[in-house]
């Protein structure tokens, strides 16, 4: 492995040390450990400098890495929603029926998005110990001072506190696991689900209210870090859903953190949305917490591969063929053009007609949303300017077909859907020539959502809130479309789901809008392919493999 201090020379300087960091949790592969050691990294005569500390966490950040591409994070939170959807052509993506389940809520604990979603995530909790457990050795042994060690420390227990908001919000009455050194298994809060949800709910927000002071203010310094903006927005995100998971509403609780990352002045709106997902995204003056993806130092971040078709190999020249899967659902397509939905200029757009005669796709007026290029519609084009074919329709090896044409309709999410339906995921900029990973930074936070969810949060008080209107107004004058003239819940929801798509939070927002009947699609509503689901469906299954390996766990209820 190359020597750190020349590896941070290649790197973007204000991602550098936090990408150092995650070469060494990711990195073991690029050294042969056959080969004698010559120094050792010790208590001793590491835990020196700030620079050592930092290089030491990159474990901590090492369960985020699912974020980017088709990891569990994804599968949880869009697949389950009315966003995402993953149609089975042929024998692709058939995986037993598993797709089909998640997107119409028949899952069981066996499948396999809530198995990895919960290792990943308690990765994350356990190298967060870990790295708490030799800082507070170095500090106990001498070898660093209680006062260099301190922030390190307070950024650990923030990080966990963030792994244990997903969980929370994920599987609700999970393990609080704090000792590195115990052998026991653990257990939940509590036998009662609710009570455990509660006590789960009560230690993220005790541990980075006790931590936020200690963390950086320095938004740029500490990019890709847990600093006091990403805790801030942390607890903003737990006091939101905090009626969901306790009963209790806090939504002034959550406009004291909001209100905190607006005042800081270190963040704006980038000047045009899709600013924020471009290959070099890490300058985004919106971005608030990312997984810095890089596609030869940090990979796997692999959305082009999980959601394009395999003759678009020819459209970005890339050196593999994508796999064809993952779609934006018929709705959410709509919902950015349809001007009933989301009044703005007009122009013509990729609509669907079912009676059209090419699948249901022709041209048609529509709203003029940036946002649109969230979307791959329509025709499809080689790097050199002619129609891709969609070839091996007939056989493997037969180089005729039809013309690649992306149309939003999704005639079934079964064996017979068709190899061209669904308008294929296009939010983040897809570089030229690449590999199978990404360079873009995944986003996890970013300033518009802190202003729609404070417009939410000061709506949920006061419907009438003028200050409310205007700042998803503002967020609206971003994405080039009109003003809306009142808020009520269908409307917030719905531009959530604009603004937001594919970032994450999407069958979170369904969950929390449940009962406003805004007349938006919330989570247990039927949508295309997916009947009415029960309730304990808003909580996922703790895996079946985690209950065989500790008999201290109780499955949630409803499974």
């Amino acid at each position: 492995m190359e020597d750190i201090t020349v590896l941070n020379n290649k790197l973007y300087p204000i991602r550098m040390l936090v990408l150092a960091g995650l070469l060494l949790a990711f990195g073991a592969a690029c050294t042969d450990l056959s080969e004698p050691v010559d120094s050792q990294v010790t208590a001793e005569n590491f835990f020196q400098t700030d620079e050592q500390f930092v290089s030491a966490m990159g474990d901590a950040y090492s369960g985020l890495r699912s974020r980017g591409g088709g990891g569990a994070p994804a599968q949880v939170n869009e697949v389950t929603s009315d966003e995402v959807i993953v149609p089975t052509r042929g024998q692709d993506w058939s995986e037993g029926g598993s797709w089909y389940r998640r997107n119409n809520h028949q899952w069981t604990p066996d499948n396999g998005s809530f198995r990895g979603f919960w290792r990943d995530h308690f990765n994350g909790v356990n190298n967060a110990n870990r790295l708490i457990f030799q800082f507070e050795g170095a500090v106990a042994n001498g070898a660093t001072s209680a006062e260099a060690a301190a922030p390190f420390i307070s950024e650990l227990l923030a990080m966990r506190a963030h792994y244990y908001y997903w969980l929370l919000d994920a599987f609700g009455n999970v393990p609080i696991v704090t000792d590195f050194t115990s052998t026991e298994a653990p257990s939940q809060p509590s036998s009662d689900f609710q009570q455990g949800r509660q006590a789960v709910f009560d230690f993220v927000e005790s541990e980075l209210k006790n931590n936020l002071g200690n963390l950086s203010a320095d938004a740029r310094g500490t990019y890709a870090r847990m600093n006091q903006w990403v805790a801030h927005m942390t607890l903003a995100k737990l006091y939101m859903n905090a009626e969901v998971y306790t009963g209790t509403a806090r939504w002034a609780d959550a406009l004291t953190h909001l209100d905190a990352i607006i005042n800081s002045g270190n963040y704006t709106l980038a000047g045009k949305y899709h600013d924020n997902f471009v290959t070099s995204n890490d300058g985004s003056p919106e971005n608030i917490f990312v997984v810095p993806y890089d596609k030869v130092f940090l990979t796997g971040f692999n959305l082009h591969q999980m959601t394009l078709h395999y003759g678009s190999q020819n459209t970005y020249n890339f050196n593999f063929q994508p796999w064809n899967g993952w779609s934006a659902t018929q709705k959410l397509y709509e919902s950015v053009i349809d001007p009933a939905q989301n009044p703005g200029p007009q122009g013509e757009v990729w609509g669907v007609n079912p009676t059209a005669d090419d699948a249901g796709l022709e041209r048609v007026v529509g709203t003029m949303d940036d946002r649109l290029g969230n979307f791959i519609v329509g025709p499809q084009y080689t790097a050199a300017g002619e129609r891709v074919i969609d070839t091996g329709i007939y056989s493997d090896f037969d180089l005729n077909g039809p013309p690649l044409t992306f149309t939003p309709a999704i005639n079934d999410l079964q064996a017979v859907a068709c190899r061209q339906c669904g308008a294929r995921i296009g939010k983040y900029e897809f570089e030229h020539g690449i590999g199978s990973s990404l360079s873009n930074d995944f986003v996890i936070f970013r300033y518009a959502d802190v202003l729609l969810l404070k417009a939410e949060a000061l709506w949920r008080q006061n419907p009438a809130s003028a200050e409310a209107l205007a700042l998803v107004n503002q967020v609206r004058a971003r994405a080039g479309v009109h003003d809306f003239m009142e808020l009520d819940a269908a409307k917030l929801l719905a531009e959530r789901g604009r603004e937001l798509f594919w970032e994450q939070f999407r069958r979170q927002d369904q969950i929390r809008f449940a009962g406003t009947n805004g007349g938006e699609t919330q989570f247990n509503d039927p949508w295309q392919f997916k009947d009415v689901s029960p309730a304990y469906r808003n909580v996922c299954p703790i895996p079946t493999q985690q209950l065989q390996a500790n008999p201290n766990l109780v499955q949630n209820p409803g499974y």
